[in-house]
């Protein structure tokens, strides 16, 4: 009966071990995720309000354009690995006509909410599941979050030139 008991608690504990690792990752992303909108908002109040329609070249895009982008893919990638419907369609957010330091602002923490949120709410099991991000790479769920995270810091990455055109030193990396 001892022996039995034993093995019980230790197969209850290595089942417990399990699912602990298996929701680490999770929670390590999300605060990823978190580290990711302080910083970037570090980057929206280091420029100043006249420096949101500054394009280095006239080809590119406005410094709040990059962060608008920014956002459309952070809700875009969101919405497919979480099923949910966005609150934007693809591109839209990019095309608000309010481009002020106050709206954008806004505009992009809301996104990071949004994807924080959906990260926050898939369990591990779903967060292994396949999409295919624009309809072409198959990928898990998680992957997609990770692309995403990928493309919101090469874009913030970008928005380093533009504080520097502006005369402004950007934020300091903030890696942990």
């Amino acid at each position: 009966m001892k022996k039995t008991r034993l093995f019980l608690t230790l197969l209850c504990l290595v089942g417990l071990t399990g699912i602990a690792n298996a929701q680490a990752p999770a929670a390590a992303n999300v605060a990823e995720w978190e580290r990711a909108k302080a910083y970037t908002k570090e980057y929206l109040d280091a420029m100043p309000d006249s420096g949101y329609a500054l394009k280095p070249t006239p080809e590119m895009r406005s410094f709040a354009e990059q962060m608008l982008h920014l956002t459309d893919a952070n809700y875009g990638f969101t919405a497919l690995a979480t099923g949910d419907k966005s609150p934007y369609a693809l591109g839209e957010v990019e095309k608000i006509t309010d481009k002020s330091k106050a709206n954008v602002t806004k505009l992009v923490m809301d996104g990071y909410d949004y994807a924080i949120a959906g990260l926050k709410k898939l369990t591990p099991a779903q967060l292994n599941e396949k999409v295919k991000l624009f309809n072409r790479f198959e990928m898990t769920k998680e992957m997609v979050f990770v692309k995403d995270f990928e493309h919101q810091t090469h874009h913030r990455g970008q928005a380093t030139v533009y504080l520097r055109l502006a005369g402004v030193k950007p934020p300091q990396e903030k890696l942990f």
